[in-house]
C-alpha cells in the first residue's frame, strides 16, 4: 500500500502578534530549516527574543515564545472639568470621556489606539467639557431680572417688580423669584422654576360678622397679607382662623364665619400656648377635653396638662391660660441685611405677624411674612438676605482689579530698582583695578 513520506514542516502559521517573512511559493521546509518573523502592524519587537522559529524533528515549529509586544499610545492627558478612563494604552485599548456636573460632553465620548502613520495612535481628536449654557432668562411683563454676563449652568438671576407711580397699586411678584439654570436628562441647559408674574393683587378688607380681628389690620391688602380673626363671647368660629390674600385676589382659605353657641353647647376653649384635644369647633354639654401646654409652659398649678368639661352656656369646669418662662415672649429677630416693614412690637405673642425685607442688593431667601409660635420660633422660619449675583460679580471684578494693580506695581517696582543698580558710578574697588 503507497504511503506519504513527509520529511519537513508545514509552512509556518501567522501569529496574532507576528507574520513570517521571505518566504516563497512552494518553499519546502526540512528538518532544522529556520524561519524569520516580522512583528504585525500596532506591535513591536521586544528587545533580546529572536524573531526565528526553527524546524523540529517531531516536524513541528519550535514553541513559540512571544517577541512582539503591542505598541502603546501616549496617555491622552487630562480633561479639564472632566475624567478620563483608560487602560494600559496598549494597541487595541480604549479610553472613555465624561464631564463633571454641570458640564457636557463636546466631541466623542470614547477613543481607541489604533495604528497610524507606521505606529499608533488615537483615532479621534480629544473631547472638551463644555459648562452648560442656558439661554437668557426671559422677561416678564411689569418686571425685570439681575442681567449677567453669560448665563451658565448654577447661575441665579432674581425677578423684581417695576415701581409704580405714587398713588398707584403696586405689582407684587407672583412665584419664585429667584430661578437656576440647570439641566434636563439630555444636558440642555434649562431655568429651574416656572417664571413669575408680575401683577395687582388687592383683596377685599374681610370682615366676620359676630367676630373680630386680631392681627393684620388695615384697609387695604395685597398679595400674601394675613388677618387672623376671633369670635364674640357666644360663638364659635368655623373655618380657618387665619385667612391669607391669594394671587386671584380672593382670600385662602375662605373667610370663617362664627356661629352661635347653643345652650347646651361650647365653643374650642381658648388657651394661650397650649392645644386642645380633640379640636373641634363647638362641643356638647357635658363633653370633656384635654388641654396640653406648649413645651415650656405650664398651667398656674404647675401642671402641664389638665382635662376640663363643657358644662353648657359656653362655660368649661376649668379654663385657665399656660404660663411661659421669658423666651415664650418673642423679640424681633435680626434680620442681616434686612429689616421688619411691618408688624414689628416690643414683644410677640403666639399668633403674630412681621413682613421682612432686603436692603437694596441683597435678595430674599425664604418667605416676607413669618408667624410666631411660642419659644421665640417663627415659621416658616426667619428668612435671610443675601448679596443679588450682580453685586457679587461688581465685587469681584473690584477685586480682580485691585490685584493686577498690585501686581503691575510690585513688577515695575522691582525692575525700576534693577535698573538703578546696574547704572550706579564705578565702585572704588572698580576705579582701584583699573588704575
Amino acid at each position: 500500500m503507497p504511503f506519504l513520506l513527509t520529511d519537513g514542516c508545514s509552512p509556518p502559521e501567522r501569529l496574532q502578534d507576528a507574520e513570517p517573512e521571505g518566504l516563497s511559493p512552494g518553499q519546502g521546509f526540512p528538518v532544522g530549516s529556520t524561519v524569520s518573523y516580522v512583528c504585525r502592524p500596532g506591535y513591536m519587537k521586544i528587545f533580546g527574543k529572536p524573531a526565528t522559529r526553527t524546524c523540529g524533528e517531531d516536524l513541528q515549529w519550535s514553541p513559540t515564545e512571544r517577541f512582539c509586544t503591542e505598541r502603546k499610545c501616549n496617555h491622552p492627558g487630562e480633561l479639564e472639568h472632566g475624567f478620563i478612563t483608560v487602560g494600559d494604552l496598549t494597541f487595541g485599548s480604549k479610553a472613555t470621556f465624561s464631564c463633571q456636573r454641570g458640564f457636557r460632553l463636546i466631541g466623542t465620548s470614547e477613543i481607541s489606539c489604533v495604528v497610524k502613520n507606521k505606529g499608533v495612535d488615537w483615532d479621534k481628536d480629544l473631547p472638551f467639557c463644555e459648562r452648560i449654557p442656558c439661554g437668557p432668562p426671559p422677561d416678564i411683563p411689569h418686571g425685570h431680572y439681575t442681567a449677567a454676563a453669560n448665563y451658565v449652568y448654577e447661575t441665579a438671576v432674581t425677578y423684581t417688580c417695576d415701581q409704580v407711580p405714587k398713588g398707584s397699586d403696586p405689582f407684587s411678584l407672583i412665584g419664585s423669584a429667584t430661578i437656576f439654570c440647570t439641566s434636563d436628562e439630555n444636558l440642555n441647559g434649562i431655568w429651574s422654576e416656572p417664571l413669575p408674574q408680575c401683577k395687582v393683587v388687592k383683596c377685599d378688607n374681610p370682615k366676620v360678622e359676630n367676630g373680630k380681628k386680631v392681627s393684620g389690620f388695615g384697609s387695604s391688602y395685597s398679595y400674601r397679607d394675613s388677618v387672623r380673626f376671633q369670635c364674640d363671647p357666644g360663638f364659635f368660629l368655623i373655618g380657618s382662623d387665619i385667612i391669607t390674600c391669594g394671587e386671584d385676589n380672593t382670600w385662602s382659605p375662605p373667610k370663617p364665619t362664627c356661629e352661635r353657641i347653643s345652650e347646651d353647647g361650647c365653643g374650642a376653649p381658648k388657651i394661650t400656648a397650649g392645644t386642645v384635644i380633640p379640636a373641634e369647633s363647638v362641643y356638647r354639654r357635658g363633653e370633656s377635653v384635654q388641654i396640653k401646654c406648649i413645651a415650656g409652659c405650664t398651667f398656674p398649678d404647675g401642671t402641664g396638662e389638665v382635662t376640663t368639661t363643657c358644662q353648657g352656656l359656653d362655660k368649661w369646669s376649668y379654663l385657665e391660660n399656660c404660663t411661659c418662662g421669658p423666651v415664650s415672649s418673642g423679640f424681633t429677630p435680626h434680620i442681616d441685611f434686612g429689616r421688619v416693614i411691618d408688624g414689628q412690637k416690643p414683644s410677640y405673642s403666639v399668633g403674630d405677624f412681621i413682613k421682612i425685607e432686603c436692603y437694596a442688593g441683597y435678595t430674599l431667601h425664604g418667605e416676607a411674612q413669618i408667624q410666631y409660635v411660642g419659644e421665640n420660633h417663627w415659621v416658616p422660619g426667619v428668612p435671610t438676605c443675601q448679596l443679588s449675583a450682580y453685586v457679587i460679580a461688581i465685587i469681584c471684578v473690584i477685586v480682580a482689579v485691585v490685584v493686577f494693580l498690585a501686581a503691575f506695581w510690585a513688577y515695575k517696582k522691582f525692575f525700576s530698582q534693577n535698573g538703578k543698580r546696574d547704572s550706579t558710578p564705578c565702585t572704588a574697588e572698580y576705579k582701584i583695578c583699573k588704575a
